[in-house]
């Protein structure tokens, strides 16, 4: 079964792509989880500032500039994961170094 990994963190203490490929604790974690045959695929994203938020309401388009949440850990990536159930893909969101930084939702996938 597939899973997707969302992973939030604070903005303000961000990490550069390099940077966290660069981290040992971030190669290891990913190493792991190819080990396994878990990994399925993920990306980093830029932060909420570079993006929009769209809303349709009543046919109209209601466009804002950046994270229209007032939270200040903000989706930063996800990853999906395929495991054998739901504590394997927990267990791994578990050891992602980003756990010790935010908060990592572990999602199970709708499959057709």
């Amino acid at each position: 079964m597939e899973y997707a990994l969302v992973i939030y963190h604070d903005e303000a203490g961000e990490l550069s792509p390099a940077e966290i490929d660069e981290d040992p604790r971030h190669r290891a974690w990913l190493d792991e989880v190819r080990r396994r045959g878990a990994f399925a695929g993920g990306q980093r994203l830029r932060p909420g500032r570079a993006g929009r938020t769209v809303r349709s309401r009543a046919g109209d388009a209601l466009v804002c500039d950046g994270p229209f949440v007032e939270a200040r850990e903000q989706v930063g990536g996800f990853v999906l994961l395929r495991c054998a159930d739901l504590d394997e893909a927990t267990e791994l969101a578990a050891l992602h170094p980003f756990a010790e930084l935010g908060v990592i939702e572990v999602r199970p996938v709708w499959t057709r």
